[in-house]
């Protein structure tokens, strides 16, 4: 059960991971590497991804998935202050990346959705345990880290 949880997590956290990486793709280019980076997406055929026309989209919907990901983790905590989080980032991103082009939005942007994508993976509280004892006491039960 504890490997299946395992994965889980991971998958909640690398759900960012799109959108992080078509991002972070413009900004990390830097003149030298613009031919590596041209070279490679056009051997694949996809040189029109270069464009703002159509990264901003592709960015829209990596971060649609993306705070998807939160959303459904939220459900299931009932607890949705990470998926506003996530969403405060992702406006920040797409602000500060297409509409005003202000890199300090975007980097706050990024950041706070890795931070969003981190806590949402991180394994929520379990309750405590509490025991009714004879004597109509109730005393909490210490559950071990093994389980």
């Amino acid at each position: 059960m504890e490997d299946q949880d395992s994965s889980t997590r991971w998958r909640d956290f690398l759900s960012a991971a799109p959108a992080v990486v078509v991002a972070l793709l413009p900004r990390l280019a830097c003149p030298c590497q613009m031919p590596a980076y041209a070279g490679l997406i056009s051997s694949m055929g996809l040189a029109f991804l270069m464009e703002t026309v159509y990264l901003f989209p592709l960015t829209a919907m990596c971060l649609t998935f993306s705070l998807g990901g939160l959303l459904i983790r939220a459900r299931r905590r009932r607890k949705y202050g990470l998926f506003v989080l996530g969403l405060l980032a992702a406006t920040l991103l797409m602000v500060g990346k297409f509409i005003f082009t202000w890199p300090v939005a975007f980097y706050v942007g990024l950041t706070l959705l890795m931070v969003a994508s981190l806590w949402n993976s991180w394994p929520p509280k379990r309750p405590a345990k509490l025991r009714f004892n004879p004597d109509g006491s109730i005393s909490r039960v210490e559950s071990s880290a093994s389980k």
